[in-house]
């Protein structure tokens, strides 16, 4: 029971206009548009927890695992083996003078980055649901960790590309120079497609049924076992419309020199980056109201 004195203290303390004596934490809610409505300062206030995730996936992927990071650099090796026999031994398709198992290994690195930072993003909240239902951060925090992970595997797949290029005798020219860029288009696109399938999973899972067979769809639809040239020339500028074959052929060219950039094409592949990663993050931030209650 509270007495006199009590009461106006308690009285005075829910006053707006009543002095404290020590600062107290207060939250402001209002409403938000444009940029301010992804709230990204907040990733930096939630940075070790950024980083705790990354560190927990990265723990987490290779643990009991006899190999443990081996795999990053088994799974590509095998599958450009398999490209190499199948499209350059018995199809026969050309590789800019490059040994066609090089030239399928720099298509693979490229498309690794894409398809794995799109997997990761795409299973993150329904991967961490107990997290999400039980404490508040920012919930762009789970598609961008597996990021960290991402580029950790790109970077040890990237020792063994440099180790095959040394092998045979492959210098890289100056496009090497632009290999950020399309390393950052790459996981821009991914991580615009993920935050999309991420926010959709939530409410339906099919999405993660869907997705996995749209990738594959896309890897043959890609240049990763060929090049461009072998399109024919007519289907050429419908082919060049999907974003990731301007990416991937951006990137090979970056390194081995083979095949030619179409700078046109570029220019909307750059557009349409742009637009999925944007239009990604902002559908996400859109539904990400209704995560804690649906998930």
């Amino acid at each position: 029971m509270l007495n006199e004195g009590s009461t106006t203290a308690l009285y005075a303390a829910n006053r707006t206009d009543a002095p404290l004596t020590q600062k107290e934490p207060y939250l402001i809610i209002k409403p938000t548009s444009g940029w301010q409505a992804l709230q990204l300062e907040q990733i930096w206030r939630f940075k070790d927890l950024l980083l705790t995730l990354a560190r927990r996936d990265v723990t987490l992927r290779y643990r009991q695992t006899a190999l443990g990071v081996g795999w990053v650099v088994l799974q590509p090796l095998i599958a450009a083996g398999i490209f190499a026999f199948v499209f350059g031994a018995v199809a026969k398709l050309p590789s800019g003078g490059t040994p066609y198992f090089v030239f399928s290994y720099a298509g693979l690195l490229s498309w690794n980055l894409f398809s794995t930072t799109v997997s990761r993003a795409s299973v993150s909240l329904t991967g961490n649901s107990q997290l999400i239902s039980k404490v508040y951060f920012p919930r762009l925090i789970l598609p961008l960790s597996g990021v960290f992970s991402t580029l950790l595997d790109f970077i040890v797949a990237t020792v063994v590309m440099v180790a095959l290029m040394f092998f045979y005798h492959i210098t890289p020219g100056i496009g090497l120079l632009l290999l950020p860029l399309w390393m950052l288009l790459i996981t821009l696109l991914a991580l615009g497609i993920g935050l999309t399938a991420a926010a959709l999973a939530v409410t339906y899972r099919d999405v993660l049924h869907i997705l996995p067979v749209m990738v594959q769809m896309t890897l043959y639809a890609s240049p990763v076992a060929y090049a461009t040239v072998a399109v024919p020339e007519h289907l050429r500028p419908l082919y060049l419309l999907n974003p990731m074959a301007n990416l991937i052929e951006a990137f090979r060219w970056s390194l081995l020199g083979t095949g030619q950039v179409s700078w046109k094409y570029m220019l909307g592949t750059i557009i349409v980056v742009g637009v999925v990663f944007i239009g990604g993050a902002f559908a996400f931030k859109r539904m990400e109201r209704k995560f804690a209650d649906v998930i």
